[in-house]
């Protein structure tokens, strides 16, 4: 609470209010979580410490005392009002831009944003004896091949097929869905193949395989949320709002893809279907709590999958997989479907191997639901215009925000080294700004977000866990919720008042700069312990490195987007994160679109990988 904070002798710590902070004075603290790690015997152990009536108390007291939450939460006066969901100003038009006018059909949205793209050029993988050296293929690489009869959607339906089972079968094997059926799949890519072969496909998206993270609602399969019975108490009767946009244009959907139960975790641990393992190494976690999307989409099996973002989790994965995530603004696209349509923190995004993947799928999918856009009186929906001749002078304008003491706070400094290199071969190539900014209050931020998304969640499921179904979670989503379970109401009102004084310092950064910048995580992809793969992990040291930078955009709704940009010593993958304004995401696509483009030599491909047009 440096530079925001007082306390008078006899009186409770008081923060001073907002506007009075001096924020040039403040030094940044690194913060230091004080958490066990557990697995096998000693998770179980402290599962059952926790859940016990008496002495769960004195545990979730201790943990709460030892990492300053009791300080921040219960014995400090916040004098903000509480605000319990993002609000935020009026922003300026973002330039450059095409609007995608939200309510009309996601068809017109999709061709809108593809005449946004410079211009397809088949010959960089098609029209040579040997195909130049190549990461993915992307959306407009499928259409391609469609048109042109060099294969169909029933042919690469089949790589996947083949694709799923050898994952499946490898060893160790790599369980990347947690629902999938063969001959559906088969029956989508042939009714794609059929219009195709009429010469009616029904948009760029028609015959892309696209999947599906397993809490969001994608009729007929089940959503499971990744637990082993959630399926069972309730039904899906129909696709969420997402899906449906997405099957409006034509996409096939591979199946419900693997994911951290009910997203209460960010490596990806799952005992219940197996654990997504990375495909730049097997032996490493892929992130979570979108694991499966993230694996499937690195690995090649498809350019675009759907996941949610409630604490990183589209982000993270993407960062350690060497993908492109992005996170739309809180109420951008309509959660109408989704297991978490109910919380303040998530939405549904694009995980995608390339930018203008996820700016073709984002265009689909956005769409505020009625209520968000009375409320939070969204900016209008668009996507940047690469193709404006004015692109680079567009870019030449934009300032970046940097906090140089967070942003190489990481566990190795090739982390941040390599993402300052992203800033500079922007900066020399585009003569854009890099602009040192303070974000106050940082270790108030992470508490704030623990404690909103962590009570959401608790009311979500507490009836569920109270019904019996409490030993039917695994070990490490039991020790979530038994903290989620000791918050107070005290403590979720002093988040929400913090979550207003973050909003303030974010605001007041965004009238200098147009995008902050920082790596997406403090750690790249962290080994699977042996011992985890049983019974679950718990790690929240591991956890808050992986978190350390998401975090203002799901707190504070902002848009964000990771983009790929190198490699550590081990080959594995660093993320550069982007923060946007509120209802900026055109902006942060256009300077994603420019560093993915200057940093394309430095991705490499995974070994893991399957060519979905091989012949």
């Amino acid at each position: 609470m440096a530079g925001s904070s007082v306390k008078a002798k006899g009186q409770p710590r008081a923060m001073k209010p907002v506007e009075e902070v001096d924020i040039s004075a403040v030094r940044y603290q690194s913060p230091q979580l004080q958490a066990p790690h557990m697995t096998g015997f000693s998770l179980r152990l402290f599962v059952w410490l926790m859940e016990s009536p008496l002495l769960g108390r004195l545990v979730t007291s201790l943990l709460k005392s030892q990492n300053n939450m009791t300080r921040m939460l219960q014995d400090t006066v916040i004098p903000e009002r509480p605000m319990y969901i993002p609000q935020y100003p009026p922003q300026e038009p973002e330039q450059g831009v095409v609007l995608l006018e939200e309510d009309t059909d996601p068809v017109e949205r999709v061709e809108k944003a593809l005449q946004c793209l410079l211009p397809y050029d088949p010959s960089v993988h098609w029209m040579t004896e040997e195909r130049p050296p190549f990461l993915y293929w992307k959306i407009r690489d499928f259409a391609h091949a469609y048109r042109s009869g060099i294969t169909t959607p029933s042919v690469v339906a089949e790589h996947v097929i083949a694709g799923v089972e050898e994952w499946s079968n490898k060893e160790p094997p790599m369980p990347m869905l947690v629902y999938f059926n063969a001959d559906d799949l088969r029956k989508q890519a042939e009714a794609s193949t059929k219009r195709f072969q009429q010469g009616n496909p029904i948009s760029i998206l028609d015959g892309i395989f696209i999947a599906i993270k397993d809490d969001i609602d994608c009729f007929p399969y089940p959503s499971k949320g990744a637990t082993t019975f959630f399926d069972k108490i309730r039904t899906v009767e129909k696709d969420a709002v997402c899906v449906a946009r997405l099957r409006k244009c034509g996409v096939i959907f591979i199946g419900k893809a693997n994911m951290h139960e009910l997203g209460l975790g960010v490596t990806g641990n799952n005992p219940n279907y197996g654990t997504a393992r990375n495909p730049h190494s097997v032996d490493r976690y892929t992130g979570g709590s979108s694991s499966g999307p993230a694996a499937l989409v690195s690995s090649g099996l498809c350019p675009v999958a759907i996941g949610t973002d409630g604490g990183g989790s589209v982000r993270i994965p993407s960062a350690l997989c060497g993908i492109i995530g992005l996170k739309t603004t809180y109420g951008r696209t309509n959660m109408t479907g989704a297991l978490c349509d109910c919380g303040t923190v998530e939405v549904a995004s694009p995980l995608a191997a390339s930018v203008e993947d996820a700016m073709l799928v984002y265009s689909a999918i956005a769409g505020s639901r009625p209520m968000d856009k009375l409320i939070l009186r969204p900016s209008p929906l668009c996507v940047p215009n690469l193709v404006f001749p004015d692109n680079n002078n567009i870019l030449k304008s934009v300032k970046i925000g940097k906090y140089t003491e967070w942003f190489h706070d990481v566990s190795d400094r090739e982390i941040s080294n390599t993402c300052e290199k992203a800033l500079d071969l922007l900066c020399s190539n585009f003569r854009c700004q890099i602009e040192e900014i303070i974000l106050p209050e940082l270790e108030e931020m992470r508490t704030a977000h623990l404690v909103s998304i962590g009570t959401e969640s608790f009311c979500d499921l507490n009836p569920h866990y109270k019904a019996g179904k409490r030993t039917e979670f695994t070990l490490d989503t039991r020790t979530s919720l038994a903290l989620f379970g000791s918050f107070t109401s005290t403590d979720y009102v002093a988040s929400q008042r913090i979550r207003r004084r973050i909003m303030y310092y974010h605001n007041e950064a965004f009238k200098k700069v147009d995008v902050i910048a920082t790596p997406t995580t403090g750690i790249t992809a962290p080994k699977i312990p042996q011992g985890s793969l049983k019974l679950g992990e718990s790690d929240y040291v591991v956890s808050a490195r992986l978190m350390q930078f998401v975090i203002a955009g799901n707190l504070l709704g902002l848009p964000a987007i990771t983009v790929p940009v190198g490699h550590d010593k081990q080959g594995l993958p660093i993320g550069l994160q982007l923060i946007g304004r509120p209802w900026g995401e055109a902006s942060l696509l256009r300077v994603a679109s420019a560093i993915e483009e200057l940093c394309l030599e430095n991705r490499k491909r995974p070994s893991a990988f399957y060519d979905m047009m091989k012949a």
